[in-house]
C-alpha cells in the first residue's frame, strides 16, 4: 500500500505546520528530538497560553454561541467541507460533510463521507451546548461512507454545481475526482486495495499537495504544485448532463462500472486544458474568479500573488511581488465583490487586495492588512452571508472572524477591548492546536465547520467543530438592543406578577 509518508513530503508539511501524527505514536526520530529540545520552552509557553484561552473560551460558550458540536477524531483530517443538504426538518437539517483520516500506515488513509445534523438557529439550549466531552464523538456527526484513498488526503474541494463530485489532493502530481455517492463503501483494514477514483487529472510534473479549487460557473478544476505551475482542467466531457443538478440520482461521471479490481490505474485520465507558468517556488493555493471560469489567481512560497486569464496565454496577467513578507499559504476571491481578494501568509497576517489597484511601485499594495494571529495563517475564506465578512484560521489554534466595514469605525461601548485588532469581531478559540481548514455553510447562515490537527497538543488525532455564533453578535446594533429591551421588559413583567 502506498500510504506511508515520504520523507521529502513530510519536510514540506513541517514548514507549514501540517505534519500529522497518529493517536498512539510516541516515537520521534533523532532530528525531531534535537530540534524539540531547542523549542521545548517556547512550545510549553505557547500551549500554556492556548490552554488558558481554551478554558476561558469554554466558560463563555453559552453566551457566545447559538450552537456548537465538538467531535473528536482518532486520525487527523487536513480538510473539512460541506456537501449537499439532504433533508430539512423542524429543528435541524441533515447535510453531508467531507473529511479524511490521515493515518500512520497501520490502516489505510481514507476519504470520509459523514452525515451531519445541523441544529437550526435558536433551538439549542445554552447549557446543553457547553456540556461536551473533548474526547468523545458528537452525536450530530455520523460516518456514512468510507473511501480508501490512494495516499493521504491533503485537501478536499467540492464541485459547486453538484457537491456530490469532489476533488482531492494527495502526495502525488495527480488530482483525483470522486463521485462520492456512487463510490462503494469500503472497510478500511490493512492490506485493503485502494478505491478507484472516477477520474485522474494529469499534468503536473511534481507533487501537487495543497493548491486545489473547483469552478463555481463551469465544471473546471484548478491546481498548483511543487513544479511551480498552475494547471487547469475541464471535466465537462466526462460528466453526465445531469451532473449540474444536485438532485440527480445515480452515477454522474461517465465511465465503466466500478465493480472488480479497484486499481487507480484503471481510472480514466484527463489531460490539462492549460498549464500556466510564472511562480518561482511551490504554488500553495489557487482560486477561481467567482464570475468567470477563465480567470483565476494563485499564491506561493515565492511571496507572490498572480492573476491569470486563460484567454490571453499562459503567463500571468498581473504579478504582485511581495504580496507578503513570507510564504503565502492561502487565497480567496470575494463572490459578492469580485474586485476583492484575500491572502494569508506565514507572516501571521491577512492582506485584502483590490484587483483594480494591486501594486505600488511593483510591490503588493493591499487595501488593508489584518493582524490578529500570532502564527502562520493557513486558511482564509469569505463569508457567503455578508460581503464584508471573512474568516481566517492559523497555527495559533484560533479561527478569527473579521468585517472590513468595521475597520476605522470607533466603538465606544464599554467592555470592548481597546487592543482588539481593527476589523476583528469574533474569535473562535475552541481548538487547542493549529486550525488547518474551515468551511462556511452555504445552506445554514453563519454556520462553520472547522478542524484542527492536534499532533502537538495531544500527540495525535484531531478535533472537528461545527458552530454558529450568537446572532446578537453580528446583527445590527439597534435591532439587537430593541430585542434585549423587549426581553428585559418580559423578565420584569414575569417577576412582578403576584404569587397565587
Amino acid at each position: 500500500m502506498e500510504t506511508q509518508q515520504q520523507p521529502g513530503v513530510v519536510k514540506k508539511k513541517e514548514t507549514r505546520g501540517r505534519k500529522p501524527k497518529p493517536k498512539d505514536d510516541k516515537k520521534e526520530d533523532q532530528q525531531q528530538q534535537q530540534s524539540g529540545k531547542m523549542k521545548e520552552g517556547k512550545k510549553s509557553q505557547q500551549h500554556h497560553s492556548v490552554d488558558e484561552k481554551y478554558t476561558q473560551w469554554k466558560s463563555l460558550v453559552p453566551v457566545l454561541y447559538d450552537w456548537l458540536a465538538n467531535h473528536n477524531l482518532v486520525w487527523p483530517s487536513l480538510s473539512c467541507r460541506w456537501g449537499p443538504q439532504l433533508e430539512q426538518a423542524t429543528y435541524k437539517n441533515r447535510q453531508r460533510l467531507y473529511l479524511s483520516e490521515q493515518t500512520d500506515g497501520s490502516v489505510p488513509n481514507t476519504l470520509v463521507i459523514a452525515n451531519c445534523e445541523v441544529v437550526k438557529p435558536r433551538v439549542a439550549a445554552a447549557e446543553h451546548i457547553s456540556q461536551f466531552n473533548e474526547e468523545a464523538r458528537s452525536p450530530f456527526v455520523k460516518k456514512y461512507k468510507t473511501i480508501i484513498h490512494p495516499g493521504e488526503v491533503n485537501r478536499i474541494r467540492e464541485l459547486p454545481q453538484n457537491s456530490k463530485i469532489v476533488a482531492t489532493h494527495t502526495d502525488s502530481p495527480d488530482v483525483l475526482i470522486w463521485d462520492v455517492e456512487s463510490q462503494p463503501n469500503r472497510h478500511a483494514v490493512l492490506g485493503a486495495t485502494n478505491s478507484r477514483p472516477d477520474l485522474i487529472l494529469t499534468g503536473h510534473q511534481d507533487n501537487a499537495e495543497f493548491a486545489l479549487a473547483m469552478c463555481p460557473t463551469e465544471p473546471y478544476v484548478l491546481s498548483g504544485g511543487k513544479d511551480k505551475s498552475v494547471v487547469l482542467w475541464s471535466i465537462q466531457d466526462h460528466i453526465t448532463s445531469g451532473a449540474t443538478d444536485p438532485k440527480s440520482g445515480g452515477s454522474i461521471i461517465k465511465q465503466n462500472s466500478k465493480e472488480g479490481n479497484d486499481k487507480a490505474t484503471d481510472s480514466p485520465s484527463v489531460g490539462p486544458r492549460g498549464i500556466y507558468y510564472g511562480h518561482e517556488d511551490t504554488v500553495e493555493d489557487v482560486t477561481f474568479c467567482p464570475s468567470s471560469a477563465q480567470e483565476f489567481c494563485s499564491v506561493g512560497d515565492d511571496s507572490c500573488l498572480m492573476l491569470w486569464d486563460a484567454r490571453v496565454g499562459s503567463s500571468p496577467v498581473v504579478k504582485v511581488e511581495k504580496a507578503h513578507n513570507a510564504d503565502l499559504h492561502c487565497v480567496d476571491w470575494n463572490r459578492h465583490d469580485v474586485n476583492l481578494i484575500l491572502t494569508g501568509s506565514a507572516d501571521n497576517s491577512i492582506h485584502m487586495f483590490d484587483r483594480r489597484n494591486l501594486t505600488s511601485n511593483g510591490v503588493g499594495s493591499p487595501v488593508h492588512k489584518f493582524e490578529g494571529h500570532k502564527a502562520a495563517v493557513l486558511c482564509v475564506q469569505w463569508s457567503p452571508d455578508k460581503s464584508s465578512v471573512f474568516g481566517s484560521s492559523a497555527e495559533d489554534a484560533l479561527l478569527n472572524i473579521w468585517d472590513y466595514e468595521k475597520v476605522g469605525k470607533k466603538i465606544e461601548r464599554s467592555g470592548r477591548t481597546p487592543s482588539s485588532p481593527p476589523g476583528l469581531f469574533f474569535q473562535h478559540a475552541g481548538h487547542r492546536d493549529k486550525v488547518v481548514d474551515f468551511h462556511w455553510n452555504a445552506y445554514d447562515a453563519w454556520t462553520i465547520v472547522s478542524v484542527s490537527d492536534d499532533c502537538d497538543s495531544t500527540g495525535g488525532g484531531g478535533t472537528l467543530q461545527i458552530w454558529r455564533m450568537s446572532d446578537l453578535i453580528y446583527r445590527p446594533e439597534e435591532e439587537v438592543l430593541t430585542e434585549l429591551e423587549k426581553f428585559k421588559s418580559h423578565v420584569v413583567a414575569c417577576t412582578s406578577k403576584p404569587e397565587k
